[in-house]
């Protein structure tokens, strides 16, 4: 399973002030900024004497219906059956399975294991996108899994409700898990954005023949040194880039 480096919600940049947003936005973002307020304290009270799973699954619960929209009964599924074992929530938009969010308790640090088994119902799914949250943080990844390749599992954003962002950049990252928001694709196309100026996409960008060639150009026009192309790329992977990047 290959993971990307984590990102916080600084990495997802808020929309610009503007009353020009649709309606049906505005009013999804109004509802995740109205219940960042109400369930601050419910949520602290639940860290601070370290809830367990079943208590924290109530308000999560609570939380995806008041401030992501979903209808409890038409929309989210406990203890989805997948061949046999169990997700902790299946998430359906108009009948069709989009996602599956894990639940662990609310004073317990999210981690790479917590994604193994929700991943694996993932693929079985043919879903692209799990949530793990223990209430407090609420991270959503993006699961690729090619015929006959390795799955990855991509970390695409993180929202720490009881972190030190501000109230926007919590609504910015919350927003995508709206429900009107992933029913639009939203999160596809923030994923898609994201993916394309990843660190390793930037690697294989500089390390692509048409940007070596230029490096090369420039290389000649500054010092009338005319290198090899063969050997501007071996330098950019040996010492430019790091080498985690050039692994895929």
């Amino acid at each position: 399973m290959l993971m990307t480096d984590g990102t916080t919600m600084t990495d997802v940049a808020s929309p610009p002030k503007t009353t020009g947003l649709p309606k049906w936005e505005q009013e999804a973002r109004d509802a995740v900024k109205a219940s960042l307020r109400k369930f601050n304290k419910p949520l602290q009270d639940l860290v601070q004497r370290d809830a367990n799973e079943g208590d924290t699954r109530l308000l999560v619960t609570d939380f995806l219906c008041e401030a992501l929209g979903y209808d409890k009964y038409e929309d989210l599924t406990t203890e989805f059956a997948v061949r046999g074992e169990f997700a902790d929530y299946g998430v359906r938009i108009d009948k069709q399975l989009v996602a599956f969010i894990e639940v662990k308790r609310a004073a317990q640090k999210l981690n790479v294991r917590h994604l193994r088994q929700v991943e694996t119902y993932a693929v079985k799914e043919g879903l692209e996108w799990v949530i793990l949250t223990n209430g407090q943080v609420w991270q959503a990844y993006h699961v690729f899994a090619a015929t006959g390749q390795q799955v990855e599992v991509h970390l695409a954003f993180e929202v720490d409700l009881l972190g030190d962002d501000s109230a926007a950049q919590k609504v910015a990252g919350l927003f995508y898990l709206h429900r009107a928001a992933l029913k639009r694709n939203l999160i596809d196309d923030l994923w898609r954005r994201k993916a394309a100026t990843s660190a390793t996409a930037m690697a294989e960008v500089v390390l692509s023949e048409a940007v070596v060639d230029a490096i090369r150009k420039e290389i000649r026009r500054t010092s009338k040194y005319n290198p090899e192309p063969e050997e501007l790329a071996r330098i950019l992977r040996a010492e430019v880039i790091r080498p985690e990047l050039l692994l895929r």
